[in-house]
Formats: C-alpha cells, sequence, structure tokens
C-alpha cells in the first residue's frame, strides 16, 4: 500500500497543475477566438434574413424578385464566388508549405475572383436602381437591399483584408503571427461562401418562384 501511495505521490509531482502550465498558445487562443467572431457574424445574419423573410410579399405593387432577378447574372457571381472558395483553400496549402510563389498566385486568383463576384453584384444594384427598384420604393426592396448588401460589404472587407495581408507577407514572409492571420482570413472567406449559398437559396432561387 505504501508503494502504491509513493509512486501516486511522484505522478502527482511529476504533472503540473492547469495554474503551472500557464496560457495556452497564442494560435489557439487567436483561433478560439476568430471562430467565435464568426458564429457571431453568422448570427448578426439571421436578423437580415429573418426580415427578408417576412417582408419578401411586402412589394407595395412594386417589382417582385421573379421580375428584377436575373439568374444567369447570379449564377455567375455564385461561381465566381465558390471558385475563389477553392482557390482560398490552396493558397492555404501553399503557405503552410511556405511556397511564396504560389501562395501570391493562388491569393491574386482569390482577389480576382471576388472583386469580379462583387463588380456583377453592383451592377446588378445599379440595373434595378435605374429600373425604379430602389431601397425607398417597398419593404421587400429594402430587406432585399440590405441582406445582399451586408454580405457584399463582407465580400469588400475580405478583398482589401487579403490585400493586406500579400503585403505583409512580402515584408515580413511566413511568420508564426502573418500565417495565424492568414489561416484567419481563410476561415472569413469560407464563411462568407457558406452565408452566400444560404442566400443564394433563399433570396435567388426561392425569390424566381411565382
Amino acid at each position: 500500500m505504501n508503494v502504491a501511495v509513493a509512486i501516486h505521490d511522484i505522478q502527482r509531482d511529476a504533472l503540473p497543475s492547469a495554474s503551472e502550465a500557464g496560457p495556452a498558445p497564442k494560435r489557439i487562443v487567436v483561433a478560439y477566438g476568430f471562430w467565435i467572431f464568426l458564429l457571431s457574424d453568422i448570427v448578426m445574419f439571421s436578423a437580415p434574413f429573418a426580415a427578408y423573410a417576412v417582408l419578401v410579399r411586402a412589394t407595395a405593387g412594386g417589382p417582385t424578385g421573379a421580375q428584377l432577378f436575373n439568374q444567369v447574372s447570379v449564377a455567375i457571381e455564385t461561381t465566381c464566388l465558390l471558385a475563389s472558395s477553392y482557390t482560398c483553400g490552396l493558397m492555404s496549402l501553399a503557405v503552410g508549405s511556405r511556397r511564396r510563389a504560389a501562395t501570391y498566385f493562388f491569393a491574386v486568383v482569390t482577389f480576382v475572383l471576388g472583386a469580379a463576384f462583387l463588380a456583377l453584384e453592383m451592377r446588378e444594384f445599379a440595373d434595378m436602381i435605374a429600373r425604379g427598384a430602389t431601397p425607398q420604393r417597398s419593404a421587400f426592396l429594402s430587406s432585399f437591399f440590405a441582406l445582399v448588401g451586408c454580405h457584399g460589404m463582407h465580400v469588400a472587407g475580405g478583398l482589401i483584408w487579403l490585400a493586406v495581408m500579400m503585403a505583409q507577407v512580402a515584408l515580413k514572409g511566413f511568420r508564426a503571427n502573418v500565417e495565424r492571420r492568414l489561416f484567419c482570413f481563410a476561415l472569413f472567406w469560407h464563411a462568407l461562401d457558406i452565408i452566400w449559398v444560404a442566400l443564394f437559396t433563399v433570396v435567388y432561387l426561392m425569390g424566381a418562384l411565382p
């Protein structure tokens, strides 16, 4: 019995307590915090989604989604954004293997695809406004511009973030803090794709129904 107690005491002394181990590594803290940010951002999107679902039929005698939406243009937008998510994943793989040229290449492709998506979305807005379908026209259009525009603003912010990160790679190389920021950007960009798939389904596919 005494031997067993002695062995237990040795094992207890050999294992540091939680307080002795110190704080968690920064990469874990950053990843955890950024996941919380992403989840809160997705929860934030639930408000304009809910508003759109309630107001989609409140056209006040104005045009409906079926009359306004150009499914071909929206399909091209969707293809650009989904393809940018794929190239963003390839960029992350290049970062993990420290291939700077490949990182730049896939970052540029991701940026171009994201910019093309944003340009098509802005053209869609401009065409709708030119036809008199402004946010003030009806509750439906107000909720549409709020929801789709909010996603577009996130994409624009992501493009600025990506450009800044490429400048950091050029100046600092693949330092640990730069890698963490690129990892966070990739999570953010993939989350935007997930939100767009939901938006595309709820707004454009269901909105095309009579």
